[in-house]
């Protein structure tokens, strides 16, 4: 380039810049408006939040060439879950309201990531007669609110054959229109699309990822007969309350859900009056409760006597990764079932290892003895996870590829297919120990742990012709160790509020079998996916729907309970131990802790008549709240009332009335406060027992509780204090109220110092 041109193009650069920058600062954004609770409705909702708005200071780029505003300036008028709206604001404007009277805070539009035919036999929730599942009514008459990628309305799992009309108190509104085969009816009584997510204008609320179609399906599909995955997992599919309602919050796109959108479902959801609201919906670990939307917003459901279900998250095995951890939400971590998607990997030294693949074809490539190569044996992380490879090394071979994480799995088998190799085994990495997937993978494919991963690895670097194959076996039932805890299920101690135990519970979340919207984005699919009907999927986005169906059908039974009491019969009725008798296990098959697992495994034949419970009510997280010291302004943001912490006995986390203890426990004993319901039997007598490691020490008085009648409470202390010297590594152990009929179990956990 000529000199003089060069200069002339820098020139004019640098004359744009400042034009540039200004029309960036004037480019609107989408913002959540926090806003003080206003005392006395004078004006309408809408004006009242109209008038925030500051003036415009200057016109758009685009208003000024006439093409109009880029979008509405008010979004969202919020009304029962959160005070303030969203909006479209420049930065200039942002900036001003701000500064306005009234306002609290402004939250920048962010995303958060998405985060069965066996799960109910396994949990025990079977027909006859005589099982709770039939006497609870199958969750008839509850509605559960899911907030998610939509629905796929003409599912068989949404068929509804023998329900009931809608509740009379039911204000939903369905916006399916022109739904082939399909739409509200009694199964989907409502169906809702908001923002980013109403991508359908003909029919918004329809699912185009598939995920809000099989959680919906998880929580309360119908009965489905012969439901599988081209013939894998067989059997008769149906969700945790198969005679509950659904209404459908479309708060998500395929691959993201806007916070936004997020808290105008949940407005909606509670307006619209469901019992229980399921969010298969990951969030930020740490965030301060009072500036978190979605704990603000689950704090007025919660208030409404509605329980909300919430997934804790996709990032373990990491401690502290834990989200959606505010105590008023039953927070859900994801382990394993009995059922294997069987594969075998046989070596040419005559060693076999199991693994999982929801592939099994019927003609095998890898049937037969085969060159095995690893290509992570020269070092390289892309080749370690078969990123990259060489059609040289790879062509005619069984291929061993390291695990990608959560995710890419799929992708490695399509890129080691590309280059011509016939098999792979998927190895895990350290971290991910004994979970293994089954995956539609795109050749004859097997999953295998690390510790089978380490060993196939060492034969290959000692063996100058290594080989290997693959059986597949199908669908094996009585798989063990199970349950267990996944390694991604996210982990305690919640950073926001570690003096409360979370997760809460586990339920089923590895290779759950569900409801499936087939569509052209499951690339996974050599032919696309077309006709799959149900699919496999895993995560906390799987086990929390579990919760949230056996949640409803608690509900069913017991439609006075809070949602506290609620969680609280989950809680203490779930098992500490698998189906051998066992304690739980974690993905490295340890002793699962109950940061990994909460207080257990969900048991929901138990859970319907847990003897006692610890309540509370909105009021009593008052205290709470005051005691994290988040001030008066804090504990108003989130109670949606004004709150004055001096006229309150502020508590610590560790004296609410929770199903679980956490001490922090230094040199000094540590007294904390109970107090239970009794909702078993009048004229009952529960004596405390206590399991705790011998070099701590727990008191409990009064040791003996006597109950003459059915809700009447009863209060005692526990008082925690080491035995010897204090143990840095903590300690952890149960507290158990027993009965002739009852076992009403707590968890204690004394946290590990850190060095």
């Amino acid at each position: 380039m000529d000199s003089r041109c060069f200069l002339a193009v820098l020139f004019l650069l640098l004359s744009l810049q400042p034009q540039l920058g200004a029309s960036y600062l004037r480019a609107r954004k989408n913002y959540i408006v926090h806003l003080d609770p206003r005392a006395s409705p004078a004006d309408s909702l809408e004006d009242w939040h109209r008038s925030f708005l500051p003036v415009a200071t200057a016109p758009l780029d685009s208003e000024e060439d006439g093409a109009g505003d880029d979008g509405p300036r008010i979004i969202y008028s919020y009304n029962d879950v959160f005070t303030g709206f969203a909006a479209r604001l420049t930065d200039e404007e942002a900036d001003a309201l701000r500064a306005t009277d009234g306002c609290l805070r402004l939250y920048p539009e962010a995303f958060l990531p998405l985060a069965t035919t066996r799960s109910p036999g396994f949990l025990g929730l079977r027909l006859g007669n005589e099982g709770f599942w039939s006497r609870s009514g199958f969750g008839r008459g509850v509605v559960i609110g899911i907030l998610d990628t939509g629905i796929l309305p003409s599912h068989p799992s949404f068929g509804d054959d023998g329900l009931d009309p809608p509740p009379r108190t039911w204000k939903g509104a369905c916006e399916f229109r022109a739904v082939a085969g399909g739409g509200c009816n009694n199964k989907i009584i409502g169906a809702r699309a908001f923002g980013s997510a109403a991508v359908n204008s003909s029919a918004p609320p329809v699912d185009d990822a598939g995920h809000g179609t099989h959680t919906a399906s998880t929580a309360a599909g119908s009965f489905v007969e012969n439901a599988n995955v081209r013939g894998n997992a067989d059997g008769t599919a149906s969700g945790m309350a198969p005679h509950a309602h659904l209404a459908v919050y479309k708060v998500c796109s395929r691959s993201r859900c806007s916070i936004m959108d997020i808290i105008a479902g949940l407005d909606a959801a509670v307006k619209d009056g469901v019992d229980v609201l399921s969010f298969s919906i990951g969030a930020s670990s740490g965030t301060q409760f009072n500036y978190d939307p979605i704990a603000i917003a689950a704090f007025k459901a919660m208030e409404r006597g509605i329980v909300v279900s919430c997934a804790a998250g996709n990032a373990g095995p990491e401690p502290g990764s834990v989200g959606n951890g505010a105590p008023w939400m039953l927070t859900v971590a994801a382990g394993t079932m009995d059922r294997a998607i069987r594969t075998t990997v046989k070596l040419g030294s005559g060693d076999e290892f199991d693994g999982e693949s929801l592939f099994q074809p019927g003609n095998n490539s890898a049937a037969t003895p085969l060159p095995l190569v690893y290509p992570g044996a020269d070092g390289s992380e892309t080749s370690r996870d078969c990123s990259v490879l060489r059609g040289a090394e790879v062509g005619g071979k069984v291929v061993l590829c390291e695990s990608r994480g959560l995710n890419g799995r799929m992708e490695a088998g399509q890129t080691v297919a590309a280059y011509g190799g016939v098999g792979m085994i998927v190895m895990n990495r350290a971290a991910e120990g004994y979970t293994t997937f089954a995956d539609p993978h795109v050749l004859p494919a097997s999953h295998v742990s690390y510790d089978a991963g380490t060993k196939i690895a060492a034969y290959v670097n000692s063996t100058a012709n290594p080989t290997a194959s693959i059986a597949f076996k199908g669908t094996v039932m009585g798989a063990s160790p199970a349950p267990a805890v996944t390694f991604f299920s996210s982990r305690g101690p919640s950073r926001a509020s570690p003096g409360i135990l979370k997760p809460d519970i586990t339920g089923p979340g590895m290779n759950i079998l569900a409801a499936w919207a087939p569509s052209e984005s499951h690339t996974e699919f050599s032919d696309g996916g077309v006709g799959l009907s149900f699919f496999v999927e895993s995560g906390t986005s799987m086990s929390t729907p579990h919760l949230s169906g056996i949640a409803a059908l608690l509900k069913g039974l017991h439609p006075d309970w809070s949602p506290a009491a609620i969680k609280s019969a989950i809680m203490t009725t779930s098992d500490a131990v698998d189906r051998t008798g066992v304690p739980l296990k974690d993905e490295q098959y340890r002793h699962a802790t109950f940061y990994a697992m909460g207080a257990g495994y969900v048991n929901p034949d138990l859970a319907v008549d847990p003897g006692l419970v610890y309540d509370l009510h909105a009021d009593d997280y008052l205290p709470y709240l005051c005691g994290l010291g988040i001030g008066d302004d804090g504990a108003t943001e989130i109670a949606h009332r004004p709150v004055t912490c001096a006229s309150l006995k502020a508590t610590t986390e560790a004296d609410l009335n929770y199903p679980s203890l956490v001490v922090n426990l230094l040199a000094q004993p540590i007294t904390v406060n109970r107090t239970v319901t009794n909702v078993g039997k009048p004229n009952s007598v529960y004596t405390a027992v206590v399991d705790m490691p011998g070099d701590v020490s727990v008191t409990v008085q009064p040791p003996m509780l006597r109950f003459a009648e059915l809700n009447e409470k009863q209060s005692f202390t526990v008082t925690v204090r080491w035995a010897g010297q204090p143990n840095v590594a903590g300690a952890e152990g149960n507290l158990k109220w027993a009965s002739e009929d009852h076992i009403v179990r707590s968890p204690i956990v004394v946290p590990a110092k850190a060095a």
